[in-house]
């Protein structure tokens, strides 16, 4: 296994250090990794063997997360409606724009952000489903908006594919900066310290100033970055269409390590996951990796049985994984043991939502999934 190494010790401890600020309150999941750094990581607590509680039929398939918040759940399907409903299935409200909604949703301060394959960017109240603002790029998105504060203002970034990542004023739905990268924006922003992070199809790391828009810089990975990035103090994770599973030193502007598969390389669709110093994603190749985030030492793998497009959960000590054939897996975030498995039967694309006592989740027959007890 093919690993470069340059290694840091002030690295290891700002890492373990910060880490345990990163993810969500227990019983909010505001955005589709939890967290405006996209670690993917919860300190909620789960029922030791989930049961199917409901599930809520849209009529057409779910490929963007659920988001959690306020007791309400936000999903939108590829007939481009999203749905509110509460914490028992019942539904709330809905939303028609015109197209698919395939990047999940945003929740913040009362307001839903949802992109569509239209290119729009639509603010609704949360309680309501009533429109407050539209914004046009001028091509899809498929990426999660993300949020950040600048001079006491609140702000939305969010990707496109007519290769900008836009800035948003959250209250009014003005434009306050672009940034023009050199191909597609696929996934979502991470929110680090002054920076918006991404990788783009253009197959680098952009590193971006969130106050002026401008280029912090810039750092070739691959081909083609798919999924979106996960951000832990200095150092960004990335999977990459190459089958190569990167980590880069923003302050150094340059790699630290990479690691790529010498059986196959097939693609990192989803995103990382990051607890302390352990970093978790999933593959193509159905397996599920788990990395020492400081050396990129490989810690374990774990073979779901199917392709895993969909990013992994770190739920405290354990690591919750959806697969492309249906299957939900826990397993143990130290050794990589099983723990708990659940067939929905549905292909799942895209991460569980997790709270207090919940998992909810949408697969491709149009349902939108909840386990708990």
């Amino acid at each position: 296994m093919r690993i470069y190494k340059t290694i840091s010790f002030y690295l290891i401890i700002m890492l373990i250090a910060s880490i345990d600020l990163l993810g969500q309150q227990n019983n909010q999941w505001e955005i589709f990794r939890g967290d405006p750094s996209l670690s993917g990581y919860t300190r909620a607590r789960i029922p030791e063997n989930p049961k199917l509680l409901w599930n809520f039929q849209t009529d057409d398939a779910i490929t963007a997360a659920p988001i959690i918040a306020d007791e309400k759940i936000f999903a939108g399907n590829t007939e481009g409606i999203l749905f509110a409903l509460d914490m028992k299935g019942n539904l709330l409200w809905q939303f028609e724009t015109d197209n698919t909604i395939e990047a999940p949703v945003l929740y913040y301060d009362g307001v839903i952000y949802c992109g569509n394959l239209s290119g729009y960017l639509y603010a609704l109240n949360a309680d309501t489903g009533s429109l407050l603002w539209k914004y046009e790029s001028e091509n899809q998105i498929s990426g999660s908006p993300n949020h950040f504060q600048y001079k006491n203002r609140h702000y939305i970034v969010v990707g496109s594919y007519d290769f900008y990542l836009h800035c948003v004023d959250a209250k009014i739905g003005q434009a306050v900066w672009k940034y023009e990268s050199d191909n597609f924006v696929n996934g979502a922003a991470a929110i680090g310290v002054d920076v918006a992070l991404f990788g783009g199809c253009d197959g680098y790391l952009h590193m971006v100033d969130l106050g002026t828009g401008e280029s912090r810089n810039k750092i070739e990975v691959a081909t083609y970055v798919a999924g979106s990035v996960a951000v832990s103090d200095n150092l960004v994770y990335t999977g990459d269409y190459d089958g190569q599973f990167t980590c880069i030193d923003i302050d150094k502007g340059q790699i630290l390590w990479k690691w790529q598969n010498p059986d196959n390389s097939l693609p990192f669709i989803g995103s990382p996951s990051i607890y302390k110093d352990k970093v978790v994603i999933g593959g193509e190749d159905k397996r599920l990796y788990c990395f020492n985030g400081i050396d990129g030492k490989l810690l374990w793998s774990y073979n779901a049985g199917g392709r895993i497009d969909a990013s992994p959960v770190i739920i405290r000590d354990q690591v919750l994984t959806a697969t492309m054939d249906g299957m939900l897996y826990l397993v143990n975030l130290d050794d990589g043991k099983e723990m708990w498995s659940y067939e929905i039967g549905s292909a799942i694309t895209h991460n569980p939502a997790v709270i207090n006592g919940y998992i909810v989740l949408g697969a491709r027959d149009g349902n939108i999934y909840c386990l708990g007890k």
